[in-house]
């Protein structure tokens, strides 16, 4: 290809619903959640889990800004780009963030409908109880907002770090 061809991406969609226009009380009171159980929790920490349990739930606008996000606070982009195999990548992590991760997985998935006791315990063993309910809470947030992102088809890609904290 020559400098003078242009690279012709695939159109962008339109998003289904503007749904915080819609339902502003609703989209407040998330923001107010948000910020309610990001408490006490690393920042860098709190970017991979929004960003592992994004990759889970194919909601692209949610991974756009959780990289962004992660790549202000200080992340490296090859830790970021692991997250979509951190079980075979774990070297890359910390055990505290393997647990997490792990947690993130768990909760966000719930494939036998729960969470193992395994994966609780190793969590547990990380965190201290305070900490761990903050980082439930955390992935209990990420995991409504990408259902938000998901079903009114949200926009990826215009997104700048830190707009929305």
């Amino acid at each position: 290809m020559t400098t003078e061809e242009t690279v012709r991406y695939t159109p962008e969609h339109p998003p289904r619903l503007s749904w915080a226009q819609h339902a502003p009380e609703v989209y407040k009171a998330m923001l107010r959640l948000d910020t309610a159980a990001r408490r006490g929790l690393d920042p860098r920490l709190l970017e991979l889990v929004k960003i592992r349990a994004s990759q889970l739930n194919h909601c692209a606008f949610c991974l756009d800004m959780h990289s962004k996000d992660a790549l202000a606070a200080g992340e490296s982009v090859e830790r970021i780009i692991q997250l979509g195999a951190w079980e075979e990548s774990q070297h890359f992590y910390t055990e505290k963030e393997v647990a997490a991760l792990a947690l993130t997985d768990a909760v966000t998935v719930l494939t036998d409908g729960f969470v193992p006791d395994e994966v609780y315990e190793q969590a547990a063993k990380h965190f201290e109880e305070a900490e761990l309910a903050q980082l439930i809470a955390a992935i209990t947030v990420i995991n409504a907002w990408n259902r938000f992102g998901v079903t009114c088809r949200m926009v990826p890609g215009h997104y700048e770090a830190g707009q929305h904290q």
